[in-house]
């Protein structure tokens, strides 16, 4: 166990058996083995090399888009903080970005530098080193579509440029190597009108909270869209509209959003959507792709 190990000199800060429902938007499941929050992608990078090659590394952001599982997680979670929090604008079109950004933080800076293309990012909950990882995308547009190239620490703690080429983009898929940390990205927009870039970044809020249960504590989109079909669509017609588990429950307002009413456990929310699934499944022979990652080990 990692807990037994000597722990890798870092200039940032290590937790030890820490607590991560705080960090994440269910409020549920166990603690990291160790947290890690780096002082820079130096401090990441020697860390890893130095850690021993067999402990599991996985990256955090704003754990929107997560369930960690009651019994925690085994190895080294790292969360890229304040210094990853970062957006620089490196030309008319281009921005440079850190991996712990917010979408929010993206867009609103493109709004600013005229540059448009990014308003999706303004409706996703989470940060650029889960965008590029994971294809994030909404509103008809999606991650693949701006990125440039991404830097990442890879888990023996080498730094690497991968283009967006290299990187086997799917939907909700890349080819980020298992157990890499994105450390930041550059995207590239189109010249924009700031005022109209804003615009759009208020339908796509307005249409968020019409439609989303953005005051809850949810996890974000359950499942992929299947091809040809809309998860939630499919969620509706099985009747799982409302269906409950303990204190978890499948969102009235969006079908494809789970919510913890107050007390759930992650098994309590994973449970319940293995049951959306199986109803979808009998329903419309459409088998549902968990679009949440899940990690951990069950208590």
């Amino acid at each position: 166990m990692i807990a037994t190990l000597a722990t890798p000199q870092v200039r940032g800060r290590i937790t030890r058996s820490a607590p991560l429902a705080p960090l994440v938007w269910f409020k549920s499941g166990g603690a990291a083995e160790q947290l890690f929050e780096p002082a820079d992608p130096e401090d990441l990078a020697a860390f890893l090399r130095a850690l021993d090659p067999a402990m599991p590394v996985m990256a955090l952001g704003l754990g929107s888009n997560l369930v960690v599982r009651d019994g925690g997680v085994p190895g080294v979670v790292v969360r890229l903080g304040k210094p990853f929090a970062t957006v620089e604008v490196l030309d008319a079109t281009a921005l440079r970005c850190g991996g712990g950004a917010s979408g929010i933080l993206v867009s609103s800076t493109a709004r600013d530098a005229g540059i448009a293309g990014a308003e999706f990012l303004r409706s996703i909950p989470g940060t650029v080193g889960g965008f590029v990882r994971m294809n994030g995308g909404a509103y008809g547009r999606e991650t693949a579509d701006v990125l440039v190239e991404c830097d990442v620490v890879l888990r023996s703690g080498e730094r690497q440029t991968l283009a967006a080429a290299d990187l086997g983009y799917t939907y909700r898929h890349s080819d980020v190597p298992e157990g890499a940390v994105v450390v930041s990205a550059t995207f590239r927009g189109i010249p924009g009108d700031p005022a109209a870039i804003r615009a759009e970044m208020d339908r796509i809020a307005a249409a968020r909270e019409e439609s989303q249960p953005l005051r809850s504590r949810t996890g974000g989109s359950t499942f992929k869209n299947p091809d040809g079909h809309k998860a939630w669509a499919l969620v509706d017609a099985a009747g799982c509209r409302g269906l409950r588990r303990g204190n978890a429950q499948v969102s009235e307002k969006h079908c494809n959003f789970l919510l913890n009413l107050g007390s759930a456990s992650s098994a309590d929310i994973e449970a319940l959507g293995e049951e959306v699934r199986e109803k979808v499944e009998a329903h419309s022979g459409v088998t549902l792709e968990w679009e949440i990652q899940r990690v951990g080990v069950a208590s």
